[in-house]
């Protein structure tokens, strides 16, 4: 493996042969086997889980890292090809990005959607553009439409807790004040879909996520022997629902205009997940979420601080996902 950039891009025996060193190194950790190798990071946008487990795992398999947050101690990057630089950023990425890889023995990028060209953002322009200037092991820590490190945690979670491989997972949209980007949707549906679940995406009108994405997780169901479907009919969908993966995103009926969006939103407060959505669900229906997550605005405190809620597990597998990652870019097999 010399990129981890998407799920899609891995067979699915490749990715449960990776959930099954993430499994390995949990329970039998090898502390020197990335001796002597670097790390970078580069985030152009925040983070919190991505971050410190990305810099803990490296640790604990005895390598080290460094961070480089754009216009936070580093000149500010500029990303747009063509730009005349005559703002705040002081170099292009098109020097510090390779500069950086040459620096380390991989290299992680994030680099969130632009969020006003929806074919823009959907063919990855930003993260290409700096993935192409990389000559080094790349990973993804979270482009315009992917987070495969998110969607290789859930996967692992799903495992972990032993949720039926053909069981009823649904991908729910999460009311959020404003747009946020679809990387997340994308990635968890394509990881659901791919593992062999009945995925339903529940959503209200407005929200669907884009054709070429819906598409593609369908092609991955057809791998597994599983489904992708959506509704806005949230009783149908979360009856018998093994799964509520409660996720915020913008409105792709009218991507990348703000106001329109703030219109559409401003009436759905109440897809705020509490505790009567499970009332049809299957009894152990679980509660799932990336993280950040605003309490009382996307989902409940009755739902959060329940039994339901896995989010804190999901996070902690963002490690044992991501070693096994490191691992096997930097260690092979």
């Amino acid at each position: 493996m010399k990129r981890f950039v998407d799920l899609a891009d891995l067979t699915r025996e490749e990715v449960t042969a990776l959930l099954e060193l993430a499994r390995r190194l949990e329970t039998r950790p090898e502390p020197h086997a990335l001796a002597g190798r670097i790390l970078g990071l580069v985030f152009l946008n925040p983070s919190l889980r991505t971050l410190a487990s990305f810099q803990a795992g490296m640790a604990r398999l005895g390598g080290s890292s460094f961070v480089i947050t754009p216009g936070q101690g580093t000149w500010q990057l500029e990303t747009t090809l063509g730009a005349v630089m005559d703002g705040a950023a002081a170099e292009h990425v098109r020097e510090g990005i390779p500069v950086l890889a040459s620096y380390c023995d991989a290299l992680g990028i994030r680099a969130f959607a632009d969020g006003k060209d929806l074919a823009v953002d959907l063919a990855e322009t930003r993260f290409n553009a700096m993935a192409g200037l990389v000559d080094k092991p790349l990973i993804n820590l979270e482009s315009a439409i992917n987070h495969p490190c998110q969607a290789l945690a859930d996967w692992k979670t799903l495992d972990d807790l032993a949720v039926p491989r053909a069981g009823r997972f649904v991908l729910s949209w999460a009311y959020h004040p404003r747009a946020l980007p679809i990387a997340v949707p994308a990635a968890v549906l394509h990881m659901a879909a791919l593992r062999g679940m009945e995925v339903i995406v529940l959503r209200p009108e407005g929200f669907a996520l884009p054709k070429p994405l819906m598409d593609k997780a369908r092609s991955a169901a057809e791998l597994s022997g599983g489904s992708v479907r959506e509704t806005d009919d949230r009783d149908e969908a979360l009856s018998g629902a093994h799964i509520l993966y409660a996720k915020e995103w913008g409105a792709t009926a009218c991507y990348g205009q703000p106001e329109a969006d703030a219109a559409l939103r401003a009436r759905l407060t109440g897809w705020c997940v509490r505790n009567d959505w499970f009332e049809r669900a299957a009894p152990d229906c679980r509660l799932m979420h990336c993280l950040p997550v605003r309490r009382n605005v996307a989902v409940a405190d009755e739902v959060l601080d329940s039994a339901r809620s896995i989010v804190q597990r999901e996070a902690y597998n963002r490690l044992t996902a991501q070693m096994a990652v490191l691992y096997r870019l930097l260690k092979g097999k």
